[in-house]
């Protein structure tokens, strides 16, 4: 596909009274400043059944354009669906082939936006990794970020410096086959990152940095820590479920060994219920993902 193809921004947008204005104006000073001319592009604004006075923000920054305002989209939904369903919708409505999505919060600099776009000849999804020299990222959320973004690199095998940064491209059509996996949550970022590793994509990290935001964050840092790792599972289960049955199932015949060696030194014992009951529990799961694997490979 053409590095100049035609780009649709979304923008999923949530009680964001304070952020969106300024941010939607930088964002069109970036693309009419920065960005190659002969890159198409439309900004998709999803208003995410807002309470405050978002859309009335976000449609100021609409008149202010005149007779140039197809070049800025407000949609909205009557009320609140979350983050991936703001995003899908505004995937739904795109008329371009690439998508690239961004914060109503001030806090992904749109100066990283033309970089982004830069690499989309050689691959299928770009990242902006906030492992730049500024990343504002609270310290109460760092810990259990390293945890799920080592997990994640672990069950899909590949590096990922930044699990579920909002700043992407990505490919359209590639976004509407995953849909029906793709969390209408949070974790929207999380699995389409799993979803296009798994399913062998080209994906490229880009560092960026990552500002203070404007207003309050809407994360709920325990609710959706639990929640980004059920998805992070059941994803790579989607695509490749031995690399979740596999570990696991080694884990119990390795207890399995350990048990039958101590019962072995305390005892003497060649047989020891624990040890079996630990052999047998992996290799049922084993063979459970095994089962998996062949019905998955068999439908593609």
């Amino acid at each position: 596909m053409s590095p100049t193809a035609g780009v649709s921004i979304v923008i999923p947008t949530y009680n964001e009274e304070r952020g969106a204005g300024p941010t939607l104006r930088e964002l069109l000073a970036t693309l009419d400043g920065d960005l190659d001319p002969a890159i198409a592009v439309e900004v998709l604004v999803i208003d995410d059944g807002s309470t405050d006075g978002t859309a009335a923000a976000i449609q100021a920054v609409v008149d202010e354009l005149g007779p140039d305002q197809r070049r800025l989209q407000l949609l909205r939904h009557r009320q609140n669906r979350g983050y991936g369903s703001s995003i899908k919708t505004g995937v739904m409505h795109a008329r371009h082939p690439w998508i690239l999505i961004t914060d109503a919060d001030g806090t992904y600099p749109n100066e990283h936006i033309p970089a982004l776009l830069a690499e989309r000849g050689d691959h299928e999804m770009v990242v902006g990794a906030r492992t730049g020299a500024i990343s504002e990222i609270p310290l109460i959320r760092r810990p259990p970020k390293w945890v799920l973004r080592k997990l994640a690199s672990l069950l899909s095998g590949h590096p990922i410096p930044d699990l579920n940064s909002g700043l992407r491209v990505f490919r359209r059509d590639l976004a509407q086959r995953f849909e029906h996996i793709l969390s209408d949550r949070f974790s929207y970022t999380t699995t389409i990152t799993l979803s296009m590793f798994a399913s062998g994509q080209r994906v490229k990290y880009v560092p960026i940095n990552y500002l203070r935001r404007e207003g309050a964050s809407k994360i709920r840092p325990i609710k959706d820590t639990l929640g980004f790792l059920g998805k992070i599972v059941r994803t790579v289960l989607y695509f490749d479920p031995l690399r979740v049955f596999a570990p696991i199932a080694a884990l119990f015949v390795g207890g399995a060994a350990v048990a039958a060696i101590a019962a072995f030194a305390r005892a003497g014992a060649l047989v020891d219920p624990v040890a079996v009951v630990l052999f047998v529990a992996g290799v049922q799961l084993l063979a459970l993902g095994l089962v998996a694997d062949m019905l998955i490979r068999r439908q593609r």
